[in-house]
């Protein structure tokens, strides 16, 4: 195939609205940032703690550099599991309430990793229609039997269990493109009766919900002995970088063993380490970032209320302005962007077809006066063509 034979579909993805260009970020990850050399104000990072680029997190990553230097030169089990790995890995255990804790490069990497360790050739792994892609890719990695069942319909898992009783189930505990919650305490239900490992990803829900930000689970009042298997990022609400798995000292030690994104990957820097270890501690400790994320989500939901704009039904920083086609949604996104504030487009294979939302995501470096700001372009958004 030549390069010349790719066009065409390129040119299918502009016209139908769904092509995708990169931004160049000329600043560090904040509300008030330059891209492609203008300044913004954006509402589309998943930074919701505001940590990314957070004085003390900096300081820790300078100082691991000059410690520990910067690559770690070696996958984990080689030897490249530098001191500061180990120490985050159980604070993250602690953190989570779990015996152990294991460090992956991406929170893709974690999902693939664990449900490809855990599952294969003839077992049945049930997920979510609405997973995050790294979910269902895993199950589809693994050779299992995908089975998806309708987003939060616990009575249609519970059906798909009695007809072929899954080896895992698997779930976002807060949905990535929604922000709604998964009804986690039926899923458990469902597994503790067919036997199946319950798998949550966590990684939109650690930092912002829960004591300490300890996530959806803990929001949830949910154990570990019903989520016997929890991974989270360090790249959203944390500001770092990587992803984890946290569970029992038998589970994490088979994934040393059999977890092929872990074993066969250059551990991560281990400056990156100390850096997250830091920002684990303000996380944990400065309740007042969660409380201003809640008065902001409050204050955006009261204002696109008073102005009858359709934002799903949602808690959390990810706060959804369905616009139904992908050409409305681009031109919204558009038309805030030569306003100077960047919200981004969510057209499908993201959603699926007919969802298409921009996807506004809050954090605790917002300021009231930012959600005005956004609330006042918002009101200018034409809206005949929604569906």
């Amino acid at each position: 195939m030549s390069p010349d034979e790719l066009a065409p579909e390129l040119n299918r993805l502009r016209g139908a609205g769904l092509y995708r260009r990169r931004r160049v970020l000329g600043s560090p990850q904040q509300p008030h940032c330059l891209v492609d050399g203008r300044p913004v104000l954006s509402f589309c990072s998943n930074d919701y703690l505001g940590l990314a680029n957070h004085p003390d997190v900096i300081a820790a990553l300078r100082r691991g550099a000059e410690r520990w230097g910067v690559g770690s030169g070696a996958a984990h089990l080689v030897n490249g599991h530098n001191a500061p790995h180990q120490a985050l890995e159980q604070e993250l255990a602690d953190f989570t309430g779990r015996p152990r804790a294991l460090l992956f490069s991406t929170g893709y990497m974690a999902n693939l990793g664990v449900i490809s360790a855990l599952a294969g050739r003839g077992d049945a792994v049930c997920e979510d229609r609405l997973n995050h892609a790294s979910l269902l890719d895993g199950a589809l990695l693994s050779r299992a039997n995908l089975r998806r069942y309708p987003h939060g319909d616990e009575a249609a898992l519970a059906r798909l269990a009695v007809e072929s009783p899954p080896r895992l189930i698997a779930s976002d505990g807060v949905f990535s493109m929604d922000g709604d919650l998964a009804p986690l305490a039926a899923l458990a239900r469902v597994a503790h009766a067919t036997g199946a490992w319950l798998l949550v990803d966590d990684a939109h829900g650690l930092g912002v919900l829960g004591r300490e930000g300890r996530g959806t689970l803990d929001h949830l009042g949910l154990d570990p002995e019903e989520v016997p298997i929890l991974t989270g990022t360090l790249g959203k609400a944390f500001g770092t970088f990587g992803a984890f798995v946290a569970g029992s000292e038998e589970l994490i030690e088979t994934l040393i063993q059999r977890a092929r994104s872990y074993i066969y990957t250059t551990a991560s820097p281990p400056a990156l380490a100390e850096a997250t270890r830091t920002s684990l501690a303000i996380a944990r400790r400065e309740e007042w970032r969660r409380e201003r994320l809640r008065a902001l989500v409050a204050r955006l939901r009261a204002g696109a209320t008073q102005l009858g704009l359709p934002l799903a039904d949602s808690e959390t920083p990810i706060q959804p302005l369905m616009a139904g086609t992908a050409v409305q949604a681009l031109a919204w996104s558009q038309t805030l962007e030569a306003a100077g504030i960047l919200v981004t487009p969510i057209r499908p294979p993201t959603v699926p077809e007919g969802t298409a939302r921009l996807r506004i995501t809050l954090s605790a470096a917002h300021q009231e006066a930012d959600v005005d700001r956004l609330l006042d372009a918002l009101a200018t958004l034409p809206r005949q063509e929604a569906t």
